[in-house]
């Protein structure tokens, strides 16, 4: 766990790469629940932040 956070402080691209990962397959999960219509509603936003994110990450150093 240490690791995980030490990375994310240098900016490395392997744990921001797994964060954004984690925010796009939340976003697709709160898209496809139908449960809570306010999941729903945010669900595209949670995807294109981690998308975008993650396009941003690959430019980083491993």
């Amino acid at each position: 766990m240490t690791n995980f956070i030490k990375g994310l402080l240098r900016l490395r691209r392997g744990p921001w790469e797994m964060l954004a990962t984690i925010l796009i397959a939340l976003g697709v999960f709160m898209l496809m629940q139908p449960f809570a219509l306010v999941l729903f509603t945010y669900s595209f936003i949670v995807t294109l932040i981690g998308t975008v994110m993650f396009i941003i990450v690959s430019h980083f150093p491993e």
